[in-house]
């Protein structure tokens, strides 16, 4: 699980991208933008759902590098978001408990 978060916390993203990520984390509900982004159906565990959320952010970013028309600053954002949610997830639910 590790490697996962290593893998998060080396990306490098534009700061005004981080910067918006960050104010819609806080009304994040895997439920709802989940569903969304992944598609409907059994929404997969966290760590799962972050894996393909990074390869998902890695397609866009290449189409936001390359200047592509298809690309989608709002879904980029969206995807951001539910990553940094399902990061969180991830962090909290390997945390050591307290006894």
């Amino acid at each position: 699980m590790q490697d996962l978060m290593t893998m998060v916390s080396q990306l490098r993203r534009p700061r005004l991208l981080i910067r918006a990520a960050r104010f819609g984390q806080a009304e994040y509900n895997r439920d709802r933008h989940l569903q969304r982004i992944l598609g409907y159906g059994k929404l997969p565990r966290p760590a799962a759902a972050l894996m393909r959320l990074l390869e998902l952010e890695r397609v866009l970013d290449e189409q936001r590098r390359a200047e592509d028309a298809g690309y989608s600053l709002p879904r980029h954002v969206d995807l951001l978001i539910a990553m940094m949610g399902e990061a969180q997830l991830v962090q909290t639910s390997h945390a050591p408990q307290d006894a």
